[in-house]
């Protein structure tokens, strides 16, 4: 079942947003940054508030992600990349370290890392993936991306901290 992206009380106006995008297999994460940043602009974010930056691979996401998140710039970053599988056991280090480091990123900073790295058995699944429009996953991304800044603000919004007792 496919999660429903269409929504309305999401915006991107007035925010700015960094996307990480790793060079590796340029020709599929340039479609990625394409579609993140349609999204992100359709959203209401300016052009000039859509900052990409580029790193050499997927693993070097999570350091890329981190200096954005710590920069004190940005609302979210958006990560993207693409890992497609091999006869080897590289595809399941680089995936599983990457999808860990971003994550530690989004904890460690309390700032949204959307994770937006394809991982394929074979490039037919990652063609699939770049599409246009909303089937695109970087424009998927860029949407989680939007939603999770209107989240945590609802969620700051409600004083969570008087609402629990404790800092969360």
């Amino acid at each position: 079942m496919k999660t429903e992206l269409k929504r309305t009380d999401v915006s991107a106006d007035g925010l700015r947003f960094a996307i990480v995008v790793s060079r590796w297999h340029a020709g599929f994460t340039s479609r990625l940054e394409a579609g993140a940043r349609q999204a992100l602009v359709a959203g209401g974010a300016a052009e000039s508030d859509v900052h990409t930056f580029y790193v050499p691979g997927a693993f070097e996401l999570p350091l890329a992600c981190l200096k954005a998140a710590t920069c004190g710039k940005y609302a979210c970053i958006v990560a993207l990349g693409v890992i497609i599988r091999g006869d080897t056991l590289h595809f399941e280090h680089v995936a599983g370290e990457t999808a860990r480091g971003i994550m530690q990123v989004y904890i460690k900073t309390r700032t949204p890392v959307m994770l937006g790295v394809i991982t394929a058995d074979n490039v037919e699944q990652v063609e699939t993936r770049c599409g246009e429009g909303p089937e695109n996953k970087g424009y998927e991304a860029a949407v989680s991306a939007m939603e999770m800044v209107a989240s945590l603000k609802r969620i700051e919004d409600a004083n969570p901290v008087a609402v629990l007792g404790k800092d969360i």
